[in-house]
């Protein structure tokens, strides 16, 4: 997921240098252009979540953690797992489902421009992103439980 969502970038790109032409070379500036990137950003970076957890690539206080062994790496990261990461991970997960439902059902529509697109469809890709982030939370989970049961890596 995380190297297919990189093309999203060059979406955004191309999307924001049309709206800039039409606005300051031809004069006609679209409706869409002001909304679209941002929401392909959000779409990106909802869906690049989970390969940024697998790429251990979110932030971490290592000035004590940096110096454990890969066996009490594991417990610290056990225990936050079960009392930071999947409560707060199982909630988004929870109200990004029901707000993906609720826009879908009522048809909602963005009101920043005058263009009024349907946002179910960003907050699905918001929902599908929360969810694989949960996944690759989970399979860190049983990563690091075999870590502490076996003494080695999994992977």
């Amino acid at each position: 997921m995380g190297e297919g969502v990189k093309w999203l970038v060059v979406a955004a790109i191309l999307v924001t240098c049309f709206e800039v032409m039409q606005r300051y070379v031809f004069n006609n500036p679209t409706m869409w252009g002001y909304e679209t990137p941002i929401q392909i950003g959000a779409a990106m970076y909802a869906l690049s979540w989970g390969y940024v957890l697998l790429q251990k690539g979110h932030v971490r206080v290592d000035i004590f953690y940096a110096k454990f062994s890969d066996r009490r790496k594991a417990l610290v990261d056990v225990l936050c797992f079960l009392v930071l990461f999947l409560p707060v991970i199982s909630y988004l997960t929870y109200k990004s489902f029901t707000w993906m439902t609720y826009a879908w059902r009522i048809g909602e529509k963005s009101v920043f421009t005058y263009w009024y697109p349907p946002i179910a469809p960003l907050r699905t890709l918001i929902f599908v992103g929360v969810t694989l982030l949960l996944l690759q939370g989970l399979a860190g989970f049983w990563r690091d439980i075999y870590m502490l049961a076996k003494g080695e890596r999994y992977d």
